[in-house]
């Protein structure tokens, strides 16, 4: 028992400790004295408390040492599945998938823990439109957005598809799908001219609401800009777009790869 006593005694010191250097700024140490504690935690067979000193361990190492951050937050996934708590892992892979994105610039590996957060997600879930699915959606977009930029269209192609037909039939979600395929149809077209044409056919048969939106109508403008090879109406219809509703940086991307492929095209430009 007095073994016990003593190990608790110093987990607490370094937490305190952990605390202080975080009151000076000292991300560094203090990840390191978080960890410590998480390690004794775990000589004591407390995982929940383990696990959170090793989250804290990594909240504090991200302002100092992103890869040593995603080491603590590896950790606690580890514990937190044991445990069979799946959303709360999935929280902890989604904030290492942004330390790849934003620190370490990492996007492959960014891709694989969004994607293994959704997993989770969905896992969690049984109810279609639940908040955990809402939350697997959130991360399937993140992988979508990132494969159709590393150019596996098809793979981002299948997600927008998929998120697109889960949230057509939700009042409150309806409105994205019409973004979600309008995405889905520019991966295809930047493959192919006709499978654009033939997913646009099925999108409107599956979501009539499509038939009316302005991303529907300015893929058929740009479809036929393009079987003309009509590079001035393409932009002009680019434009006329992007004065209502702007275009974000990946549309921008998509859109440019697509013109490219108009002969003659040489400029790379959208204005």
């Amino acid at each position: 028992f007095r073994g016990n006593t003593r190990v608790e005694e110093a987990c607490e010191m370094y937490t305190r400790a952990a605390n202080m250097f975080k009151i000076a700024k000292n991300w560094s140490a203090a990840g390191n004295a978080f960890c410590q504690a998480a390690k004794l935690h775990m000589q004591l067979q407390s995982k929940h408390d383990s696990a959170t000193s090793f989250v804290d361990a990594g909240n504090a190492y991200k302002k100092a040492d992103p890869q040593e951050a995603i080491n603590c937050l590896n950790a606690a996934i580890d514990i937190y599945t044991d445990m069979g708590r799946f959303t709360i892992a999935a929280k902890h892979h989604i904030t290492i998938a942004e330390i790849y994105e934003a620190e370490l610039v990492d996007i492959e590996k960014a891709i694989a823990h969004y994607e293994q957060a959704a997993d989770y997600y969905k896992g969690e879930d049984s109810s279609p439109g639940a908040v955990d699915c809402s939350s697997a959606n959130k991360c399937l977009l993140k992988v979508a957005a990132y494969a159709a930029q590393l150019e596996q269209y098809q793979k981002a192609i299948e997600i927008y598809e998929q998120v697109g037909t889960n949230t057509m039939d939700n009042p409150l979600l309806k409105y994205s799908a019409k973004e979600y395929f309008f995405k889905a149809a520019l991966c295809h077209f930047i493959v192919d001219e006709l499978n654009a044409k033939l997913a646009l056919e099925k999108y409107e048969e599956m979501f009539p609401a499509f038939t009316d939106s302005r991303e529907c109508k300015l893929l058929k403008k740009l479809l036929e800009a393009h079987e003309e090879q009509n590079c001035e109406a393409y932009t002009e219809a680019v434009k006329e777009f992007d004065s209502i509703s702007r275009l974000d940086q990946w549309l921008t991307t998509m859109l440019l790869r697509i013109k490219k492929s108009i002969q003659g095209e040489g400029d790379g430009d959208l204005k």
